[in-house]
């Protein structure tokens, strides 16, 4: 440097907060491009936890083609070998710091991958799941027992619901919210209330609701504070055999009504000028959100499960 010249200053001689409030300004696909491995003073600031409180992985979709067997879909080999490159470098990354994780709905997340990353997120406290076909019972099992600090979580509808909330119930003793994305059941509902009935939170927005599951809410869950039922397509009475119709309620009741008086948000919407409740009965009570605006389905009306 000549005599005189102004001094120059590096890009790893930047002051860490710099650094890292500018890697915040990144998505994930630029944290994970490498930028660590530039020099230390940069690997240090990609591991700071301000970056990592959140691992948003809502825009990373699988390409996948249907197939009539179980699971019933196939991922492209490339799709898998992306996605576990992401979560390997994020999860080294954050060093285990990670309290919010979202999937994207349609992400057919194996369930190795579930299982390697609920290792290395034990401070989770609110998971926003990805479609279940790739995921066996053992791997959400194995996965929750790791997620003990868990609150929230946001989920595809499944047959057989009491495994996963008995997990939950077991180990997961701060659990309070709670949405899920698809057909709600009676079964359902008597699961929720045998095994999580402290629950303070639930949404079950743009789907079908079977009256008497709404009913054994309501009468099952004395702490529930907020339930969100927007869009959503109520149904008189379960499924009977072919071809009794499905009943659908285009006003609730004053026996519903009633009952959710002492909730501190009852949220629902039935307006045949909504687009949503368009929406949701043009899909049947089973939303396609690939077919919506990009995000529409991170939306909520309770506040707490709104992404």
């Amino acid at each position: 440097m000549e005599e005189g010249a102004p001094d120059v200053r590096r890009w790893e001689d930047l002051d860490t907060d710099v650094l890292v409030k500018i890697f915040m300004s990144f998505d994930i696909s630029e944290l994970t491009s490498g930028i660590a491995h530039v020099c230390s003073a940069w690997r240090l600031a990609c591991c700071d936890p301000l970056l990592w409180k959140t691992l948003d992985l809502s825009m990373l979709r699988s390409y996948s083609i249907p197939i009539p067997d179980k699971p019933y879909v196939f991922v492209g080999e490339s799709s898998d070998k992306t996605l576990t490159r992401l979560l390997k470098i994020s999860l080294n990354l954050s060093r285990g710091g990670i309290r919010t994780l979202v999937f994207r709905f349609n992400l057919y997340v194996s369930n190795g991958q579930l299982t390697y990353t609920a290792e290395r997120c034990p401070q989770l406290r609110r998971l926003v799941m990805p479609a279940w076909n790739r995921i066996k019972k053992a791997g959400i099992c194995e996965a929750i027992r790791a997620w003990r600090y868990l609150e929230s979580l946001t989920m595809p509808s499944i047959a057989d619901p009491s495994y996963l909330l008995k997990e939950i119930k077991d180990n997961c003793k701060n659990f309070c919210e709670l949405k899920v994305m698809g057909p709600f059941d009676v079964v359902f509902a008597s699961s929720l209330v045998k095994f999580l009935p402290n629950l303070k939170v639930l949404s079950l927005r743009c789907t079908m609701i079977f009256k008497d599951a709404l009913m054994r809410l309501l009468d099952g869950l004395p702490n529930l504070e907020v339930l969100n039922i927007s869009h959503s397509l109520i149904v008189e009475a379960p499924l009977l055999p072919a071809p009794a119709p499905r009943i659908f309620i285009t006003e609730l009741d004053r026996t519903i009504l009633e009952k959710a008086a002492r909730l501190r948000e009852f949220l629902t919407c039935m307006e045949d000028s909504c687009i949503m409740c368009q929406r949701t009965r043009a899909d049947e009570g089973l939303m396609r959100w690939y077919k919506y605006e990009e995000g529409l389905w991170k939306m909520d009306e309770a506040r707490s499960l709104s992404l």
